[in-house]
This record gives C-alpha cells, structure tokens and sequence, in this order.
C-alpha cells in the first residue's frame, strides 16, 4: 500500500527532501547483507509506499510540495532532479508569491480557503496513482504561517475528503529559545486543530534534534540540513518495510495503519515520538560494535527515563512495582519521572509516546496580528481548553 506525502511550508519541503533521499539510498545501497532476492524484495516493497516510476524508469516521489513562495519549492524540485537517482512530479507542485509572514491565522484564514480546492485536485491525482492508498503522511512545522497554518486547514480538508483513510503529521515543535515571536500562539493552534483532525501526530523537536548532532554526530557548525538529515533517518527507520511477524518473509501491506494499530489505541492519545539507537557519525560507526541485547537494553531504560538520546541516561529511573502507588499519589520530590507511554512498538529501532508542556504566558500580545484574519480570543481560549484536556489525559496514564 502507498503513503503520499504532503510537503507543507520551507520546513516541510526540506524535510519531505531528505526524507526521501534517505529512503532511496537505504532501499538502494550495495552494501547490504541480504541476498539479492531480499534486497529486491525490499525495494519493490519501499517503492510501492513512497515512489512511482516514469517510462525512463526514474522513481517519482509520491508526494504533493506546497508553498506560499516558489524559492524553496524551486530548491527542492532542483535537488532531486539532480542527484539523477529519483526527483518529484513537475505537476505535482504548488507554490505562490506572497508568504503567511509566520502568522497561522493567514495561512489558515486566507490561503486555505483561497488555495484549497487548486492543492485538494493535486493530491487527488496523487492519489488516482496509488493502486492502494495506506494514507497520508503530512510534514509540516508549528512555528511558522504556512506549515502550520495551511497545513492545519488541508488536514481538516483531508478528514472530510478522505475519512477513511489514516493522516499522520510530522510536526517540528520549534526551539525553546524562539526562532518566531509568535510561535507560541501558532503552535498552539496548530496542535489543537490538528487534535480533532489527524489520526496520529509525530513530533520531533529542535531541540533535542540539535543536540544529538553536536553530541553524537560531533557536528561542530550544525545547519538546518544536518538536523533534517538526522530527523529523516530516524523516519527511514519507522516507515521502511519491516516483515510482519517474527519469522516471516512477507513485509507488512499497510505502513500507517501497522502505526496506528499498535500506537493509537485510543483517540485521546495521538502523540507519539521516535527513539533511535544506535545514532553516530558513519566515521565513529566503523570503529563501533554493538549487540542487540546491549542496545535493547539502553532502548528500553532511554524509553523508561524519557531520553531524547543514548547519551546522558538517568539509570536511576525504574517504573513503579506492581501495586506500589502511582506517580500521582506520590509526594512531589519523591517523583521518579519515568515515561509513562500508553503504547511502545519495537521496530528493532525505537518508540515513545511524547507529551507537551504547553503554558499561557502573554496572551493578548500580538492577538491583533490574529483577529484581523478571523481568529478571535476565543479561538485560543479555546485551543487552550482541548490542549489542556489532552495533557491531564496524559497525566492520569
């Protein structure tokens, strides 16, 4: 079954690029230890979800990229075409000339129902060249006007149009230190929109992005491509073929609803995260070796503790003994901080469900920004409300 894949806003087609270069060269690399048959099986299954062939036999991304300014569109479609191994529809494009200026109410409220039914025709075609649709598999970020903001609208145009079938967003949660002023406000909405429109939300932070590239990559001068190079392994690793029980040798059909079968057992609980292991520069990788008991096991204390990484685990955090008292009935200093997951699912690679600390600091700063394109106070009131809902839902686990 096929994933078509939505590139939303500078963040998201930059992402969606790396993304696909790196399952490209996974599902091609000559220095696999399968047989061939294995590795062409591999291939043809990786292709399937994520490429469709032209008739000179150069693989063609399932995927739609939109922007509100051709400079990185342009970019991307440059890339890919280029490295001469895969590229994107030239048809499958969509680009303007004015920005959302990092405001979500404009990219939501204007260019949304402006641009909608030219973008919704796009994925339709897409669509028509699946033989089997899995799904959708949104990649956007919450900081800015066009990823999020559009992206939130086409998510709920999705819902209505395509009701059964799976839509997952990969949402950047932007830098503590703040790379907009307002990214507080357009994550905000962001999150909450996409909460009763998206089947599951995959997060990846900047953060914890960034420091796995100056800790274990050794990157000294880290760029944005480094952190999107980072981020598009750790997705290669969850959405690759992988077989569909122990033992067998067929892959498993339906990429997104094995996701959301074994993550997503309740609608209230849609936010999940990726923990990868081992993560190294390919120079520190050729000096390492590993065993899966060794790595299984700093898996599983790096999901218990709530690591971002394999370096810095806290040792010390246990789950609770069966019928010792919860977290919740503990006093506050006594509070082990284990990761409380609703779901884990081992793909020989790493899971975690993710939580958000979300606060209400300053809200009538910048509203004006908002109200002028249709998104009133008690817009955020409300946003906040649902949030809020899902965090106590959180906590009670």
């Amino acid at each position: 079954m096929s994933i078509v894949t939505l590139q939303l806003g500078q963040s998201g087609n930059q992402i969606g690029f790396e993304v696909f270069d790196a399952l490209f060269s996974d599902s091609h690399c000559s220095q696999g230890l399968c047989s061939k048959r294995e590795n062409e099986a591999y291939q043809a299954s990786c292709k399937e979800r994520f490429f469709s062939e032209e008739e000179n036999g150069v693989p063609i991304a399932r995927a739609v990229l939109v922007d509100m300014e051709p400079k990185v569109i342009n970019q991307t479609l440059s890339k890919a075409s280029q490295s001469g191994r895969w590229k994107y529809g030239q048809r499958s494009c969509f680009c303007q000339k004015q920005g959302s200026g990092n405001n979500w109410a404009y990219g939501y409220s204007v260019h949304g129902p402006r641009h909608a039914e030219s973008i919704m025709n796009l994925i339709q075609k897409e669509v028509e060249k699946c033989d089997s649709l899995s799904g959708f598999f949104i990649v956007m970020s919450m900081a800015g006007g066009t990823g999020s903001g559009l992206g939130a609208f086409i998510t709920r145009n999705l819902q209505d149009q395509y009701s059964n079938s799976l839509k997952m967003n990969h949402i950047i949660w932007p830098y503590g230190t703040g790379e907009v002023i307002v990214q507080n406000y357009n994550s905000i909405l962001t999150l909450s929109h996409l909460y009763r429109s998206s089947d599951a939300l995959l997060v990846h932070e900047n953060d914890a992005l960034h420091k796995i590239c100056a800790k274990l990559m050794n990157i000294k001068q880290i760029s944005f491509r480094d952190i999107n190079q980072v981020l598009a392994h750790q997705l290669g690793s969850v959405f690759q073929p992988t077989y569909s029980e122990e033992g067998s040798s067929h892959y498993r059909r339906n990429p997104l609803g094995d996701l959301m079968e074994n993550l997503v057992s309740h609608p209230e609980f849609k936010l999940l995260g990726v923990r990868n292991i081992p993560q190294m520069s390919e120079h520190s990788l050729a000096y390492s070796t590993f065993t899966w008991a060794g790595l299984l096991k700093h898996l599983r204390q790096m999901l218990i503790s709530n690591a971002k990484m394999e370096e810095g685990i806290d040792w010390q955090v246990r789950p609770p003994l069966s019928g010792a008292p919860t977290p919740g009935k503990m006093p506050v200093n006594k509070n082990p901080h284990f990761n409380k997951s609703l779901a884990n699912l081992v793909i020989l690679r790493g899971k975690e469900v993710h939580s958000a600390d979300l606060g209400k600091q300053g809200l009538r700063a910048y509203i004006h920004q908002y109200t002028k394109f249709g998104i009133e106070e008690e817009d955020f009131l409300d946003s906040f409300t649902l949030l809020e809902q899902v965090v106590a839902s959180y906590r009670n686990l």
